[in-house]
């Protein structure tokens, strides 16, 4: 009998049914004449270059790749060569977006432009604190807390008290800011609204009444354009926090329940540090929520082949490393999360800055209407040989009748690279009273796709193949 292998299932001490989802594997609805559907081995990060502080964010802007690391603003070659342009103040998360003519930085509570050889900081006093920075029909927008500040559009240096806009439908305060559709994005902790440019002697934005949301974000952090929508880690008011697409007034819900259930082992403080991307590659439209000591990744293309929500998990230890990805060069870069390191992202390994990752699956619930059986044989059919050369790697499996305690690991090998005939299988499995359930691990050294389990179980009664 084949058992499902996408997501798997496991209990908990509150007496409830939970999701497990591929750790380090990515699922993909594609037939391929075994099954419906395969996991394959997650991207790798490899080292690139050191960097003069820990990443705070990048852009591409005219075809060069910039990053703010530490209090440096850089850029970085092709070949690995970096170059300090300047010093930006201290803080978290930077925000970027261009003009024509400047590329700006949000780091801290500054605004800084950048003219492709000069890096000089907005001083205007009528400028405030700046917590985000978008550009939008020829302004540099920035928010605070409060208000919405627009530059001069003769002179981005300079701000007019007197075109101050606010975000007054919900007493909430502003979070960020993005642009979708050359509309402004106001989003607030319990709603976003959304302005467009009417023009006017003062503020010229003004705020379309039929696009508001009643839903909104913790930060500038939680928040990502993603499928011509925004993705958000958020609530509206007195409610639970979740992961939300909005757009054109609507919001829809993307996280399962079991989604919510690792949220609500965060607080909103640790929420609110946390942070959303949004990637495209090879078929995958992923989004990207990392918490403090995991991401959760969910793939529009993939819900949408299978009809039913897509997620799996990336993992490097104790959380994952990568951030900031941007796309230069023809390489997805990603800065690390606490060492001043510069990596890319990679299909050739597994491994995360050279050091090996786990990788885990498991499987829904094996069940014979309440009958025993005895298992005499699991096979994974997968693809083998690829692992590196001179290893031969070895993964395990183990099950569990109550989804709470699992039996000791039993290993085997999977073979050395070149061995693309090698089948995993494992004899003598054990059995099980009335239910049962069963997860496998390896390492990131044991590259291997896989695209079925296979079981081999004896009922009472007689065999099922």
């Amino acid at each position: 009998m084949q058992i499902p292998i996408l997501d798997g299932i496991y209990t908990d001490n509150n007496s409830d049914f939970r999701t497990a989802y591929p750790v380090n594997l990515i699922p993909v609805p594609k037939g391929q004449g075994i099954s419906a559907g395969y996991l394959r081995p997650a991207e790798g990060i490899n080292h690139f270059a050191d960097l003069p502080g820990v990443d705070r964010g990048g852009i591409v802007w005219r075809g060069e790749h910039y990053r703010v690391c530490g209090t440096k603003f850089i850029k970085i070659g092709e070949d690995g060569e970096i170059t300090e342009l300047g010093d930006v103040e201290a803080g978290g998360l930077c925000s970027f977006d261009y003009s024509f003519d400047y590329l700006a930085i949000n780091a801290g509570n500054a605004l800084y432009l950048y003219d492709g050889e000069e890096l000089k900081q907005v001083t205007d006093e009528n400028l405030g604190a700046v917590h985000d920075v978008i550009w939008v029909d020829g302004y540099f927008m920035t928010s605070d807390s409060d208000n919405i500040v627009i530059t001069e559009l003769n002179n981005p240096f300079e701000v007019n008290p007197l075109k101050y806009g606010s975000s007054e439908v919900d007493p909430d305060p502003i979070v960020g800011l993005l642009k979708l559709r050359n509309e402004v994005y106001v989003l607030n902790r319990n709603t976003i609204e959304v302005f467009d440019n009417v023009g006017g002697e003062f503020f010229p934005f003004q705020r379309i009444d039929g696009a508001q949301t009643m839903k909104g974000a913790l930060s500038k952090r939680t928040c990502c354009i993603y499928m011509d929508a925004i993705a958000m880690l958020g609530s509206g008011r007195n409610e639970a926090i979740t992961v939300y697409i909005s757009s054109a007034g609507s919001s829809q819900k993307i996280a399962t329940r079991e989604v919510e259930q690792i949220l609500s082992n965060y607080t909103e403080s640790q929420l609110t540090e946390c942070q959303l991307e949004a990637r495209q590659v090879d078929g995958h439209s992923w989004l990207y929520i990392h918490l403090p000591d995991q991401t959760l990744v969910y793939d529009a293309i993939a819900s949408q082949s299978t009809g039913q929500p897509t997620w799996f998990i990336l993992n490097s230890g104790n959380g994952y490393t990568a951030r900031n990805m941007t796309y230069a060069y023809n390489k997805w870069f990603v800065g690390h999360t606490t060492e001043s390191k510069l990596g890319v992202l990679t299909d050739e390994v597994g491994e995360h800055w050279g050091n090996e990752v786990e990788w885990q699956f498991g499987t829904a619930i094996v069940y014979n209407e309440s009958s025993g059986a005895i298992f005499h044989q699991l096979e994974l059919v997968a693809l083998t040989g690829r692992n590196a050369f001179g290893k031969e790697s070895r993964i395990y499996t183990q099950y569990s009748v109550d989804g709470v305690e699992w039996s000791m690991p039993k290993f085997i090998s999977v073979g050395k690279r070149g061995e693309r005939t090698k089948r995993l299988v494992w004899f003598q499995q054990g059995y099980m009273q009335n239910w049962r359930l069963q997860r496998f691990k390896g390492s990131s050294d044991a590259r291997l796709s896989i695209a079925r389990l296979e079981a081999k179980i004896e009922p009472l009664g007689g065999v099922s193949d």
